[in-house]
């Protein structure tokens, strides 16, 4: 059983010995050099699966998974209108592409879950509705959709905030394209600007006190299951 104290980050992959023709005749040394052969397969073959099997296995191993987030202010398009979330920022990744429109590409079918954090931001002076769903190939995905009421701005210049988290397990083939959407009741324009609701990022502060930055989108998309 492998200990804490090894010094090991993953389980060496076995492969089976090429072992050596039978001699014409037999001879001690022969037999003695082809027991020694399947002696050392064995004891790798007993060290992984001793490694996968002790209480801390899992360690050593790797699905696939995505985890990203986006580094911006996110914009509706317009009020009532559908609008996919960016992400801007890979943060880890197997089995995933991270795409240029912002969504991301399965290498394997399986059973997921997706987890998502976005921080709303209402400017407004009412309270106001956003939604948020997951489309697989652009399709909505049925039942994937939550709705966040974003409380009216506290006062005038100090807007409100609120996270909207959810989880969803889904099925997927390899090749599916997942991509997360949004749309809100009052959409902010920040060119006008016209109060309303948006995704906001918040970069690194030092003060009041130091803490690290707000990304405007948040999420990761990880392997449950292979599906039944």
């Amino acid at each position: 059983m492998l200990s804490k104290t090894d010094a090991v980050d993953r389980l060496q992959p076995t492969r089976a010995p090429a072992l050596p023709l039978a001699e014409p005749v037999y001879t001690r040394d022969f037999k003695n050099r082809y027991s020694n052969i399947l002696r050392l397969y064995f004891a790798q073959l007993d060290a992984v699966i001793q490694g996968l099997l002790g209480g801390e296995g899992g360690q050593y191993l790797q699905s696939p998974h995505i985890a990203a987030q986006d580094t911006t202010d996110q914009y509706a398009t317009a009020s009532n209108t559908p609008t996919k979330v960016l992400w801007n920022t890979l943060d880890s990744g197997a089995g995933f592409t991270l795409n240029l429109d912002s969504t991301a590409t399965a290498a394997y079918g399986g059973v997921y879950k997706i987890d998502f954090s976005i921080q709303f931001t209402n400017t407004a002076s009412a309270i106001h509705d956003s939604y948020l769903w997951l489309r697989v190939n652009n399709v909505d995905l049925p039942g994937s959709s939550s709705k966040f009421s974003i409380p009216a701005r506290k006062s005038a210049g100090v807007p409100s905030h609120l996270i909207g988290y959810s989880s969803i397990t889904f099925e997927i083939d390899a090749g599916d394209s997942i991509g997360l959407w949004w749309a809100t009741d009052l959409a902010y324009n920040p060119v006008g600007p016209v109060d309303g609701v948006y995704l906001e990022h918040e970069d690194v502060q030092t003060v009041p006190y130091a803490r690290p930055s707000n990304p405007s989108a948040i999420g990761s998309i990880v392997f449950v299951s292979r599906k039944a």
